[in-house]
């Protein structure tokens, strides 16, 4: 798997430094060139045309598509833009002035609270306005109490507007949730984005009913046009849908809708003959056996003869239709088994099934390898800064790589 940064588009595209260049030679380098199955990147026009360049499969950061959906329903209503420019503002003075940062500690104090620090809202993270949302709403006894004696034009917010900020955290909380999950690095994820998505669905389907405000509904629905358009183009993805069937948690009921997940049986089935084929190619290639005695050898077919064309033609599309048929049944034999637990790791069930399903094992290596996310790959470019700085500009190359790689553990 490989991640394609969005600093990369700073490289100048000259002849020298072209980035498509770039990253062929990095991959030499590490020995991946035969090893990269997908690209992960944003949603820029220039990640997808590297991607085609390159002639590898894509797929778009889910963290980043789900970045965009929230903030497109969180300013599609006006009242709860209002209501986040005043939260900011209020952020802002607590945290830039000290005597009202030392005014809502006392509070706290005095309330028997814990002493917390309220949120700013960064606009390149959905989930940080839902963790901005959540601390005002959670420290609003002691921000009102603070902002009361304090000589300040900042007015705390009506009990309305709490109640707003109230219906938009129980919509949101699942999306937070699926944020974190999507995000993480050392478990199996890209085979989680249809079925968790599914879910996200479900959740909403479940709040039009239960929605406490017009603007919280405002956003539900919003939120469910996005996810549903995104949902049936994921479905028809081949790096997705396989690497949901060939999780053994999810396989076909992970899918939202079932004729898409029909449709990704038969793009597996074919994907196994594929493997089947292949390793029939491989077998062949070996080296030849001892030969017989000479009467022991048969005759030879002529090659090429109009004579027997007709009955090799046969014969060669019986061998096809029986690697079909192998491949159709182990498949549908995968797919009969019961599903291994939401907790269970797919990993070690593959390692335990690679001899009863032998060309799916290969798959699933393959496919199940996918990361949701390219934000692992954003966290160690920050990193990265954190080591290479103005105060330690004289680190050698050797010196960085040991860093990079301590801090990376």
């Amino acid at each position: 798997m490989y991640f394609i940064n969005p600093q990369m588009r700073k490289f100048k595209c000259n002849q020298q430094h072209h980035p498509l260049r770039k990253i062929q030679l990095l991959q030499v380098e590490w020995g991946i060139n035969d090893k990269v199955t997908c690209l992960v990147t944003d949603g820029a026009a220039n990640m997808g045309a590297c991607a085609r360049e390159m002639h590898l499969r894509h797929t778009i950061c889910v963290a980043h598509t789900m970045n965009l959906m929230v903030k497109k329903a969180l300013d599609h209503d006006p009242v709860v833009c209002d209501i986040r420019a005043k939260l900011r503002k209020m952020v802002g003075y607590f945290r830039s002035s000290t005597t009202a940062k030392e005014r809502l500690t006392q509070v706290q104090e005095q309330m028997g609270r814990p002493k917390l620090k309220l949120t700013q809202e960064v606009e390149t993270r959905w989930n940080s306005t839902y963790h901005m949302l959540q601390r005002v709403f959670e420290l609003r006894e002691p921000v009102g109490a603070a902002l009361a004696n304090l000589s300040t034009d900042i007015t705390p917010l009506s009990s309305e507007e709490y109640g707003i900020i109230a219906g938009c955290l129980r919509v949101l909380a699942p999306f937070n949730d699926a944020t974190v999950e999507l995000s993480e690095e050392k478990r199996v994820s890209g085979s989680k984005v249809i079925p968790l998505l599914s879910m996200l669905d479900h959740s909403l389907e479940e709040e039009v009913g239960n929605a406490q405000t017009p603007h919280s509904t405002s956003i539900v629905n919003h939120l469910r046009r996005q996810l549903r358009e995104r949902l049936y183009q994921l479905q028809s993805m081949s790096i997705m849908s396989l690497s949901t069937l060939l999780d053994p948690r999810f396989k076909s009921i992970g899918f939202f809708s079932p004729s898409k997940a029909a449709e990704a049986v038969n793009r597996l089935t074919t994907e196994c003959a594929a493997v089947i084929r292949n390793s029939s190619s491989s077998s062949s290639s070996s080296p030849p056996p001892p030969q017989p005695s000479t009467s022991e050898v048969s005759q030879p077919v002529t090659q090429g003869n109009k004579l027997w064309r007709h009955l090799d033609d046969t014969v060669m599309q019986a061998r096809g239709q029986n690697v079909t048929a192998d491949a159709t049944v182990e498949v549908q034999r995968y797919m009969m088994e019961p599903n291994i637990g939401r907790r269970e790791d797919p990993l070690e069930y593959w390692d335990r099934q690679k001899h009863l399903y032998p060309h799916l094992h290969k798959l699933a290596l393959a496919f199940l390898s996918t990361p949701a996310s390219s934000v692992p790959c954003e966290r160690v470019f920050s990193k990265a800064g954190e080591i290479i700085s103005k105060k330690r500009n004289h680190l050698s190359p050797t010196t960085v790589e040991k860093l990079f790689l301590n801090k990376n553990e």
